[in-house]
Order: C-alpha cells, then sequence, then structure tokens
C-alpha cells in the first residue's frame, strides 16, 4: 500500500500498482502523472462517489478497485478505458449503470452488495465477461441479451429479487460456477435438519483457524456437550457467519444447504447449528491438521481457475482417488438437491494419503423448487466445473499412459459446450472407479 504523500512528492513514478486508503472524497489527480506505466489501481475502503471522465488518460490501466465507497452509479467514464477489463466495485450504493458504462473488453465485474435493479441491456455485447458477481441487489429479471456472454464462467446472483430463473443463462456453454439462491423464485426453501440446535455459550472460541467470504472459522471446544454428542471429541470446529450478505449470498441459504446436503464420507461433518438472532453458525468435526488445501484460490491473472504452490505434482492414482471421492460426493449433493456452485481445488482438503474432505457451501443453491429440466442443466454446469478441476490436476502430471488418456478423455466430455452431452456425476463416479479397478489389477 503507498500513501498520498508519496503520489504528491512524484515518489512513485514508473509503478504498475497503486492502492491508496486515505478517507479519499476526491479523486487524486497525480495519478494521471503515473499513466504510462499504471495498470492496477486500488482505491477501495475511501469515500468516493465520482471519477473524471478523462479516467481514459490511464491508458495502461486493466484492473480497478473501488468496493466500499460511495457510489450510487456506475461511472461512465469507464466505458472509454482503452484496455480496463477488471472492474470491481462491491459494497457501494449503486443503483444504476448506464449502457456506456462497461468497456466491450471486461472479462472480471463485481457489482456485490449495492441496490442494482437493472442490468444494461446492452450487456451482451461484453462477449469476453467470465466473471460476474451480482449477490445482494435488488434485480428481478436478466437482460435476455445476456444470452450472448458466451464467454461467462462464474456468476453469483444470491440474494437478489429474480422471480425466475432464466432458462438459456443455466444453458450458457462455459458456464461452471454458478449461484441464485435467495432470490424470489426459491426464497422459502429451508432445512428440516435433524442436526442439533446449540448456543454460543455452549463452547468456548479458541483460535481463529480460517476465513472465508462468509465467515470466520475458530477452533473451540465443548463447555455444555449436548448429550446426542456426548461420547465425541471435545475439541470441535465453529463457523461464524458475517454479516446479512456475502459475496455468495445469505448466511442463511448457505447453513440450509449445508444441512440439506446430509452425511457423506467427504464432507466436513456438520454436529450443530447455531440459530440465535443475532448469530448463525455452524459446528463441525475438527478437520484434522494432516489435511491440508489441494490448492489456491484464482488469481488476478487465471480469474477463474486455481492455481497451485511452484512444483505441485500429482501422480495418476492420486489424481483418480481424489475425483472418484469428488465426483461421489457432487452425486450425492445433487440426489439431494444442493449444488455446490464453487467446485475448486482451494475448497477441497486432503491428507498424503489422497483422502478428501469437501466443503464451504457459500455459493450453494438449494434446488428443489426448479423444474427437473433445470436441475439436470445445473448439474450438467457442476460436472463442466469438476471437469476444470480434473483438467488443473492433469495438468500438473506428465503421464501420458492409457490411463491418464482416458482421464483426458473424461475431463473433455464434462467441458463439451453442450450441455446435454455431458455426462452425469454418477456416470463419472462409475467410469472413474472402472480405471481404478484397472490400475489395481495392471
Amino acid at each position: 500500500m503507498q500513501t498520498l504523500a508519496q503520489l504528491k512528492a512524484g515518489q512513485l513514478n514508473g509503478i504498475k500498482r497503486l492502492q491508496l486508503v486515505e478517507e479519499l472524497t476526491q479523486f487524486p489527480q497525480e495519478i494521471f502523472d503515473l499513466a504510462d506505466s499504471l495498470e492496477i489501481l486500488d482505491l477501495s475502503n475511501n469515500k468516493l462517489s465520482s471519477l473524471p471522465e478523462d479516467l481514459c488518460r490511464l491508458h495502461r490501466l486493466k484492473i480497478l478497485f473501488i468496493s466500499n465507497n460511495e457510489f450510487e452509479h456506475l461511472p461512465n467514464a469507464l466505458g472509454k478505458c482503452p484496455q480496463l477489463e477488471m472492474i470491481g466495485f462491491k459494497a457501494n450504493k449503486i443503483k444504476t449503470i448506464a449502457d456506456d458504462a462497461l468497456p466491450v473488453q471486461t472479462r472480471w465485474l463485481i457489482l456485490t452488495d449495492n441496490k442494482i435493479e437493472k442490468l444494461p441491456s446492452n450487456i451482451g455485447k461484453l462477449h469476453r465477461l467470465q466473471k460476474l458477481a451480482l449477490a445482494g441487489n435488488q434485480l428481478s429479471k436478466l437482460p435476455d441479451t445476456m444470452a450472448n456472454c458466451k464467454s461467462l464462467e462464474l456468476i453469483r446472483l444470491s440474494a437478489n429479487k429474480l422471480t425466475a430463473l432464466p432458462n438459456w443463462l443455466i444453458q450458457l456453454p462455459k458456464l461452471s460456477w454458478f449461484a441464485c439462491s435467495g432470490n424470489d423464485f426459491n426464497a422459502n426453501t429451508s432445512n428440516n435438519s435433524p442436526v442439533e440446535q446449540v448456543k454460543l455459550i455452549d463452547f468456548e472460541l479458541t483460535q481463529q483457524i480460517g476465513e472465508g467470504a462468509s465467515g470466520f472459522i475458530h477452533k473451540a471446544k465443548w463447555i455444555n456437550q449436548p448429550n446426542s454428542l456426548k461420547g465425541t471429541a471435545v475439541n470441535i470446529a465453529v463457523k461464524l457467519f458475517k454479516g446479512e450478505v456475502t459475496s455468495d449470498g445469505y448466511p442463511q441459504d448457505e447453513l440450509n444447504c449445508c444441512l440439506t446436503a446430509g452425511e457423506h464420507t467427504n464432507l466436513i461433518k456438520v454436529i450443530g447449528q447455531i440459530a440465535q438472532t443475532d448469530q448463525l453458525g455452524l459446528v463441525m468435526e475438527l478437520i484434522p491438521s494432516t489435511y491440508g488445501n489441494l490448492g489456491l484460490p484464482p488469481s488476478l491473472k487465471t480469474r477463474t481457475r486455481d492455481t497451485f504452490e511452484a512444483n505441485t505434482t500429482f501422480s495418476i492414482a492420486e489424481i483418480l482417488k481424489i475425483t472418484i471421492q469428488m465426483s461421489n460426493t457432487l452425486n450425492h449433493l445433487h440426489k439431494n438437491n444442493v449444488s455446490h456452485g464453487d467446485i475448486y481445488a482451494h475448497n477441497t482438503m486432503i491428507n498424503s494419503d489422497s483422502d478428501m474432505l469437501f466443503g464451504d457451501f457459500g455459493a450453494a443453491t438449494d434446488l428443489s423448487g426448479l423444474t427437473l429440466i433445470q436441475q439436470e442443466a445445473i448439474e450438467s454446469i457442476e460436472v463442466r466445473a469438476f471437469g476444470c478441476l480434473l483438467d488443473d490436476l492433469l495438468s500438473l502430471n506428465n503421464d501420458n499412459s492409457p490411463i491418464a488418456n482416458k482421464l483426458n478423455e473424461i475431463k473433455d466430455n464434462c467441458m463439451q459446450t453442450a450441455l446435454p452431452l455431458r455426462p452425469r456425476f454418477e456416470e463419472i463416479n462409475t467410469l472413474l472407479m472402472q480405471l481404478s479397478n484397472k490400475t489395481l489389477t495392471a
């Protein structure tokens, strides 16, 4: 992070990335002195409500983040920026978006937690758009022109006021990560889970061990352990949800979907729920320290695809074991009418034996209120996400064996552009099990 004093003193000439958090109410004109080098500008967590009309003078600018400010309109100046392709205006007060406010080259657009009631009709011109985050707005419908956004891979529509799920949306050829809970067409979904309800006073929080878009995860210890759990471990993990809306939707929907998913060997086991008026949360079994994340989240460069530590490799046997467990888990979820929405290596944990645990239901959707055709389409969307995961793992393996070639064939089938041609998770799991058996008998 840099300072306004450094900027005004001319000490930042030649930098490619600038981040200022200075309670700014006006755009510092000195930023234009960086026009020949600046590619990433982050003015989040200030008090800005406008941008200069000649913002396009920043002719190298590719990425602009202005979250947590005071904008009521998406600035028209954005549309004139020649290289701008990643735009983030999360948690402002945006109500309207003009037709010419979005650059045609936009690839990543984050407008989460605003007050947008309508998207511009010409949003369909964004042929390169890959990632669109719109959770926590006031949208009642989507423009049909969005059917032209054929490159769209990830969309977050939860916590809006959509009255119907457009069929053209769930037929987009590259859509892989999809969330739409908490809308008018599925707002009444709930869980009837037998999982015990507990209170904050029933346990003691110790150290924080994780943080996601929707909440904080702590180690904890039972103080008043429910009778139904007597004899189980005293040490637990507790996820406490953040405010009313997250980047993926409402915490209540995440809790409901997590409980509706039920028990599975490869799902992080939920043993209690916190449903206080002032706090929602989940009580889970503590994951052994021998488990670690399979991958890392996407970067600004990869956008929708996960990243991995340098020199990471996976054997074909490891890839087979991981994907068998994942396909079986996802088949279980869809049989329970839950889509996960966030099938990624960074949401997957494995140990040295490639035993897998899967969690984080922040982008999950209860599919029970949708038609059978829509449910099947959303499963096909998730099949493509599984294909991306398999593709990522195979990219970290140099094996050219018949088994590796078969895995590549399965991956290609999962990523076909025509949704009806993609296999279902049950079929994928069967194929992978057959491959595993071949390797064991070879």
